[in-house]
């Protein structure tokens, strides 16, 4: 991505880590834009967003410290990914991040 791509697309990409009504609004307004280093945020924000729902159903169905746990590192990777945004690169998530741009390739 080239560096003017990255600052115009810069604002949304941390607006997007800012609860679900900001993901909502960072793919509203990208829309017309498309810009990928949006999307790309979009995507791990996604993934961020399943990782927290599996982290709750964890700890509500099967063990409270694991499910704890879960979201402990879910936390860790939603603060990583805001870091990355605000400083302009397009770091995955450790671990699950490139998977979250393949499973949500679409968005874009």
């Amino acid at each position: 991505m080239t560096n003017q791509t990255v600052q115009e697309g810069k604002t949304m990409a941390i607006v997007c880590y800012f609860t679900f009504i900001g993901l909502i609004i960072a793919i509203i307004m990208n829309l017309e834009k498309r810009n990928p280093f949006t999307f790309f945020h979009v995507r791990q924000m996604l993934g961020l967003i399943i990782m927290l729902l599996f982290s709750n159903l964890v700890e509500e169905y099967v063990n409270s410290w694991l499910g704890t746990s879960f979201w402990i590192i879910t936390f860790v990777c939603w603060i990583f990914s805001i870091f990355y945004a605000a400083k302009g690169e397009a770091k995955p998530i450790p671990v699950l991040g490139e998977k979250f741009q393949e499973w949500f390739k679409n968005i874009n």
